[in-house]
């Protein structure tokens, strides 16, 4: 197939590198000049024949409205627009809507894996029409593992996005997981070999994961994590599976615990903390320099 592909950043570039090594040609766009095949977006659907396809792998929000608007402007009817960002699902409709009344198809698409994901494959997710999934069928199989598997059609419009964001959901909770029993086992006087354990978890256990190989694999660049900052980013999708949850009266305490773990940790001195520690120390005359050698009393 030939295609366009808006947006050529970690993932998107290295989907548009895989896409060209399976056979399909790629015109790309990106705001750095360097990055693109074409000047904008204008000329990528110029030089894509009818019915085109464009594929956009651009930062969820303002910038994929505003781009999904002014490929509506250019698009023609039979053509049909690939949506691969992080977007909240609750916006595909409004999109899709849009693009119909133009006769233009509308898929939503979570795409999976990473900076890795140009040599081992990408795991896709698919909301939309079966027609329209299966247009495009040829681009999600080379964007795949070759081993088979990592391809859903979810459901109808905004599913690709929802299960993707449920996928950030679980990866929250799975990391918050390792990254508290690394804590533990390096607290603990009886280890010694922190990271062996963790490797040795990486077979014949319950555990073993790719994010637990990625964990050992971050630890053997840098053994103790001294140039790794003790501050952890949510991209949204962490955010939205909790309103979700909320929306849907789904019990996640996993998935919250883990979110707000992150936002604990952007906080050099937590107000919540220094309350409890008044508090203590009002009631029950405990130091307020407290410390793990301080005596237990009744709260």
């Amino acid at each position: 197939m030939r295609l366009g592909l808006v947006g050529l950043g970690k993932m998107g570039g290295n989907m548009a590198a895989r896409l060209r090594d399976k056979g399909h040609e790629v015109v790309g766009f990106d705001r750095d000049p360097e990055l693109s095949d074409v000047r904008d977006v204008a000329e990528l659907v110029a030089s894509l024949s009818a019915p085109r396809v464009v594929w956009l792998m651009v930062p969820a929000g303002d910038a994929t409205t505003a781009t999904i608007t002014e490929l509506g402007g250019l698009l023609q009817a039979g053509d049909l627009v690939i949506e691969g960002g992080n977007s909240h699902y609750v916006h595909d409709q409004r999109h899709a809507d849009d693009l119909a009344a133009r006769g233009i198809g509308y898929l939503d698409v979570g795409v999976s894996g990473g900076v890795w994901g140009l040599a081992n494959g990408y795991g896709i997710m698919v909301g939309g029409s079966a027609e329209d999934v299966s247009r495009a069928q040829p681009l999600f199989d080379a964007l795949t593992p070759d081993a088979g598997g990592g391809f859903v059609h979810a459901g109808a419009v905004g599913a690709g996005h929802f299960v993707k964001m449920v996928h950030n959901g679980i990866e929250y909770g799975m990391m918050q997981a390792l990254a508290e029993g690394y804590e533990l086992m390096s607290a603990s006087d009886l280890v010694s070999d922190v990271e062996g354990t963790l490797d040795s978890w990486r077979e014949g256990t319950v555990v073993r994961s790719w994010l637990l190989d990625l964990l050992v694999r971050a630890l053997r660049e840098d053994p103790e994590l001294r140039d790794v900052p003790a501050w952890a980013a949510d991209s949204g999708e962490g955010r939205w599976t909790v309103q979700s949850a909320v929306d849907h009266a789904v019990p996640a305490p996993v998935i919250t615990a883990a979110l707000y773990a992150r936002f604990a940790s952007r906080q050099d001195a937590s107000p919540a903390m220094k309350v409890i520690s008044a508090l203590r120390n009002q009631f029950g005359g405990h130091s307020l320099s407290g410390g793990p050698t301080e005596a237990p009393a009744n709260e």
